[in-house]
């Protein structure tokens, strides 16, 4: 049999494994890229052992149908974790710690748009680090489209805007003359 996961058990073992390092809830597809990279595994295995777990209380699926792992799932996978191969989790260990950047990354840079009363929508965008808020700045655009793209351009770059303003605001400015 190809692959080095055999069976009902050892899939699910290795799901489990792979939620246990996870930061944060994830989507189904999300899920999928973090356990398919086995031969022993395919789409519907995975499928049916994900419903499985959240059946028996390993893992939960949200309203916003996302999947975390419980306090029994947790033990479980620590309890079962050396009857994963090596490398089976060495790789595990690297594609979640990834996800856990982008998940961290998706926490910390956030924007959205919301609709003014006049008709112009106001561009949020927040920026956070692992001590908290670094900035949260508010814009208005007067079209729907240009909000959109500004929210983008801020959720890309957010540490360049930052730096940008920052480099604004502590210029030093030659001196004004006074008017009179």
């Amino acid at each position: 049999m190809p692959g080095f996961i055999h069976g009902a058990l050892e899939q699910k073992i290795l799901i489990l494994y792979v939620f246990a390092r996870l930061a944060d809830a994830v989507p189904f597809e999300t899920a999928l890229d973090l356990c398919l990279f086995d031969d022993g595994m395919q789409y519907f295995d995975f499928t049916q052992r994900l419903h499985e777990l959240v059946d028996s209380g390993h893992l939960t699926l949200s309203e916003d149908r996302l999947y975390a792992i419980t306090d029994k799932g947790r033990r479980d996978a620590e309890i079962c974790a050396d009857d994963l191969p090596y490398t089976v989790r060495a790789r595990c260990d690297r594609s979640t710690g990834a996800c856990n950047r982008a998940l961290r990354r998706q926490e910390q840079v956030r924007s959205w748009v919301s609709t003014r009363p006049n008709g112009t929508f106001t561009v949020h965008m927040l920026l956070d680090d692992d001590i908290g808020n670094l900035m949260d700045l508010q814009v208005v655009a007067p079209q729907r489209q240009l909000a959109d793209t500004l929210s983008r351009r801020f959720r890309e770059n957010p540490e360049r805007i930052y730096s940008r303003l920052m480099d604004v605001l502590l210029q030093d400015e030659p001196p004004q003359p006074e008017t009179q």
